[in-house]
């Protein structure tokens, strides 16, 4: 099953996508794909609600409605730092023995195609293209990489916008260059783990103004998913609705020769293999 939402901000309702691409709307069985959704085993009843009555027979989105996250504002939003090789080497950082956690705020959650935010006083807004893992059921103490898997709802496409003046020039606090409004647009849609069977082996790409900057796989991911899930848990309760970003390849801005950052008016293009891809536009912060 491949999970939309759809509708104005903060009215969004849900939806799925259907085999022909189209999007049809849920909201008169289901409120929202949210933390109380996933938890009420909502997915599988939303499997049974699609077998009597499957999406092409659901009401049709209109075109025009836009797009939002896949997913309800998440409870947490958990960042793995440098969680790929070729992007350690460009941060001249050494290959860490344990995942890098840090958090980053619950509203940066933003629409696929919504408009990224240059925040007031930035000179290095950064993209970072990464594979999105949304949380299904509690997970707490986890002991093995297998058991964890099994706590993963879906998977999305995730860009961890980051300024890295505010970083790592404004006292240390990764989390103020992580946090700004808009700095975490998801989606277009959360495909459940059955849709997808090789999710350590998808190509990823990420284009600015359409010269291609981010070209990698998630093979190339130090910690798996099953480890990140289990890692996380053993300092936190993961709870569903929960998003982790799971790290970035190489081909961020600060790492190219000379630095290179968004600005206002440029246009970003990501795709992951079988999660779509989302296009957003740089402007300036209201």
């Amino acid at each position: 099953m491949r999970l939309i939402r759809f509708g104005a901000k903060s009215r969004e309702k849900p939806g799925i996508l259907a085999t022909d691409g189209s999007r049809r709307d849920l909201s008169a069985e289901f409120r929202d794909w949210d933390s109380t959704f996933f938890a009420s085993d909502g997915l599988r009843r939303l499997y049974e609600a699609l077998q009597q009555t499957p999406p092409e027979l659901r009401p049709e989105v209109p075109s025009t409605e836009r797009w939002g996250a896949p997913v309800a504002r998440a409870g947490k939003v958990v960042c793995i730092g440098l969680n790929y090789i070729d992007h350690a080497q460009e941060a001249n950082l050494p290959v860490p023995t344990e995942p890098v956690l840090f958090l980053k705020a619950p509203n940066t959650i933003a629409g696929p195609h919504d408009d990224i935010w240059i925040p007031r006083g930035s000179s290095k807004t950064d993209w970072e293209l990464e594979l999105g893992i949304v949380i299904g059921t509690t997970a707490r103490y986890l002991k093995a990489g297998e058991a964890a898997m099994g706590c993963i709802a879906g998977y999305c496409i995730s860009n961890d916008v980051s300024e890295r003046a505010f970083q790592m020039e404004r006292g240390g606090q990764w989390t103020k260059g992580k946090s700004c409004d808009t700095f975490n647009p998801l989606g277009p849609w959360l495909a459940t783990r059955d849709e997808i069977a090789a999710v350590m082996q998808l190509r990823m790409s990420l284009r600015v103004n359409g010269e291609i900057k981010q070209n990698g796989s998630t093979r190339n991911m130090i910690f798996d998913l099953g480890e990140l899930v289990r890692y996380v848990s053993q300092f936190m309760t993961l709870e569903p609705g929960d998003l982790i970003s799971t790290g970035t390849p190489a081909g961020v801005g600060f790492g190219m020769k000379p630095p290179q950052y968004l600005k206002v008016g440029d246009q970003l293009e990501a795709e992951i293999e079988c999660l779509g891809s989302q296009r957003q536009r740089c402007v300036e912060a209201p």
